[in-house]
């Protein structure tokens, strides 16, 4: 007996027996015809896990010679595997790569095919993951301020979505996506520290306010948080007073922490320090006063504020510094804060003199300190003798 076909392949089809059917017509004295029956084809293609795998059907032939009765050919061999054990071989090694990916770091391109309450599912080849909604990249909705995330969440299903695999537990059958962190795969290489963006302000919280940062494609892909302190040169109780959801402001990159995946941003260092400012105004440079505004007697005349005299005892214990006075002093149409603050002046020491600006309420006294420290030996020392003060 000769068992004979076209060249072909029918990838992970079983059951044989019901592919075939004898063609009655031919003559049993000579050969037997085995032709693909159409039917069984149809209905097997359709119920079968594999659809999507091509596939090609030859027809196949068995013939026998010198027999008065034909005999179907056997295919010697183990049996072919059930759909089941295909349709979990194919789960297995979907598993292998989904951790494949989760140890590389690769993106993965995947269809949005529905969402429910928490996040939208993503199809990842015969596997379904998970993307939760706070792991969305924030030009959904910046693009589309005024709709809901699940408004949102509608208008996605069906597309393709750039995402990283950050949770793969085949046990508990978990795949979970971030399209943030793959935005930031993308997107991290295009921020330095001092650049300037437009941006559009997320959530708001007591500690700051979490701002999207706009790129030249006119969408908003990275997320940094601009800490209440650097919201404004004013004393800020209360971020909500200042900003709110939605909001559009002017932010510089003060910090990119690339292990950790964050940006510290700034607004108020993109402002003009008001102390400065001000300094300028009730302490004019070229001697002049004004009433009630400005006293330039000798520095034993002036009161220093609330706790400097403290800090100047202990400035003098530091080695390079040789001298401490106050220059002068001002006061301030407004009141930033009531807690003495020292800032270092921007310029470098002239002729071993360096400028230290003291604040209280409403008071502004000018610091001169006779030195042989640079500005950073002097920032450190400053630094030292704060945290001896109590």
């Amino acid at each position: 007996m000769i068992f004979s076909g076209a060249s072909g392949s029918v990838t992970g089809l079983s059951f044989l027996s019901k592919l075939f059917c004898w063609d009655s017509s031919s003559n049993t004295n000579s050969s037997a015809s085995l032709l693909i029956n159409p039917s069984k084809i149809s209905s097997f293609y359709r119920r079968s896990p594999l659809r999507r795998s091509p596939f090609h059907i030859a027809t196949a032939r068995v013939s026998t010679e010198g027999s008065e009765q034909a005999t179907a050919g056997v295919v010697e061999g183990s049996p072919p595997p059930s759909f089941d054990a295909i349709r979990q071989a194919r789960r297995s090694a979907d598993w292998k790569a989904a951790r494949a990916h989760l140890e590389s770091g690769f993106i993965y391109e995947g269809r949005i095919e529905g969402f429910n309450g928490g996040g939208l599912l993503v199809r990842f080849y015969s596997l379904v993951g998970f993307l939760p909604f706070p792991q969305l990249s924030p030009s959904h909705s910046c693009k589309e301020p005024h709709k809901t995330i699940q408004e949102i969440a509608k208008g996605l299903v069906g597309s393709l979505i750039s995402v990283k695999v950050i949770l793969v537990d085949e046990e508990k059958r978990k795949l979970i996506f971030s399209e943030k962190e793959a935005a930031w795969l993308k997107f991290s290489k295009q921020i330095n520290v001092g650049d300037i963006f437009e941006a559009m302000v997320g959530s708001v919280e007591d500690y700051g306010a979490f701002v999207h940062l706009r790129f030249p494609d006119g969408l908003y892909h990275l997320t940094g948080l601009v800490h209440v302190s650097e919201v404004s040169w004013d004393l800020v109780q209360d971020v909500r007073d200042v900003l709110n959801e939605g909001d559009e402001v002017r932010v510089k990159i003060v910090k990119v922490d690339r292990v950790k995946s964050r940006i510290t941003l700034s607004i108020k260092q993109l402002e003009e320090d008001p102390l400065l400012e001000t300094l300028d105004k009730v302490i004019p440079q070229d001697g002049s006063t004004g009433p009630d505004s400005l006293r330039t007697s000798d520095s034993y005349d002036i009161e220093p504020l609330p706790g400097l005299e403290t800090i100047f005892e202990e400035l003098l214990q530091e080695e390079g510094i040789s001298d401490v006075r106050i220059s002068r002093q001002g006061f301030e149409k407004r009141v930033v804060s009531q807690d003495l603050q020292l800032w270092l002046s921007n310029a470098p020491a002239v002729d071993k003199q360096f400028t230290l600006l003291a604040r209280a309420g409403r008071q502004v006294q000018e610091i001169q300190l006779t030195t042989s420290l640079d500005q950073e030996g002097i920032k450190k020392a400053l630094q030292r003798v704060l945290e001896r003060v109590p």
